[in-house]
């Protein structure tokens, strides 16, 4: 079996390549990915080390390198990470989120239709469906909910949803679409809420929280998304779109104070922010078709998640490090030096 794997050096496809190796030892993995400021070669160093295992620097929009590797490697998956995905970066700067998330993903999909994948899998978002009251806790995100974009990055991600099925539907392409809550574990880029709070907080720095910090997002420890996305395109339906959710509905607030309490840290770092634009109320997913069709539950509660995910970034601060006083320090003063 040969799998692609498209953004295999970023936060979620580098805890599925490692969780593909160890269940699936026989099948032979490629990894394509552009390494941009949030792909890491160093992450995918253990991985490299398997003989079954190939990394292919390039990106998912250059129509000619992609069609030469699908060409080279036959792939039976193909699994969509790739993508540009932060909500602030996309607000200050859209047009990169269109080209890699919908023109990236037209790319691939066309090399899926050529080369006869017998599974194509679009990873995206619940970010896709806008936002749901905070005063209705009985409302969920199903695969029925219309899409309600609120950003540049969910749109673009809605987009490429979107082309995706119009490929199932008009060139018969084997297809799968996933939309997953917030996803958190090891080697997640530090720009993201929880790792932000935990690097920060190590230094005793101020911890930016958005607005009053009510904002509620549903969080999902990464190996439980992996776990999905496996049953997904190994047993799941053609055609069809699911939902992957925790039911670990948290304030952003209450995420802030648990990471402070764990590493005992004062509240005071606590630094509220002006609000970001368009800044959804809260994300809550109903994964009920996931759990009905394919047997899946997540297995990690948020407390026993939120203490692994500390103790990676406390056993793994040369990864970490390397990037907050790198580019991303930059990045980060221009992000937050006139809030």
């Amino acid at each position: 079996m040969k799998v692609l794997i498209t953004g295999g050096a970023g936060f979620i496809g580098s805890n599925f390549i490692y969780y593909m190796q160890e269940k699936y030892p026989d099948y032979y993995i490629v990894c394509l990915d552009a390494l941009t400021y949030a792909g890491n070669f160093e992450t995918l160093e253990h991985a490299m080390k398997k003989s079954n295992f190939r990394f292919v620097k390039g990106n998912i929009a250059d129509r000619e390198s992609v069609f030469k590797l699908f060409e080279e490697e036959g792939f039976n998956i193909v699994i969509n990470f790739a993508a540009e995905s932060h909500v602030d970066r996309s607000i200050k700067d859209p047009e990169i989120f269109l080209k890699a998330n919908v023109l990236g993903t037209q790319v691939l999909l066309d090399a899926a239709k050529e080369y006869g994948v017998d599974r194509f899998h679009q990873v995206s978002t619940d970010e896709v469906y806008g936002e749901l009251p905070i005063d209705r806790p009985d409302l969920f995100f199903t695969e029925d909910t219309p899409l309600q974009c609120s950003s540049p990055y969910s749109a673009s991600k809605a987009s490429a949803d979107l082309l995706t099925f119009s490929y199932y539907k008009t060139y018969k392409l084997p297809i799968s679409i996933s939309r997953c809550s917030n996803n958190y574990g090891p080697y997640h880029f530090p720009e993201k809420l929880i790792p932000l709070m935990i690097t920060r907080a190590l230094y005793e720095q101020p911890l930016p929280v958005y607005g009053d910090g009510n904002n509620v997002r549903d969080w999902l420890y990464v190996e439980d998304h992996c776990r999905a996305i496996d049953l997904i395109i190994h047993k799941g339906r053609v055609g069809e779109v699911y939902n992957v959710g925790g039911h670990n509905e948290k304030t952003n607030l209450e995420v802030v104070k648990l990471i402070l309490k764990e590493l005992n840290k004062p509240e005071s770092l606590i630094n509220f922010v002006a609000d970001r634009p368009g800044h959804d109320l809260r994300y809550a997913i109903d994964p009920s078709k996931i759990q009905l069709e394919l047997g899946w539950q997540p297995e990690t509660l948020f407390s026993e998640g939120i203490s692994k995910t500390i103790r990676w970034y406390l056993d793994n601060s040369k990864w970490w490090k390397s990037i907050v006083n790198g580019e991303y320090r930059q990045y980060y003063e221009r992000m937050y030096k006139e809030k």
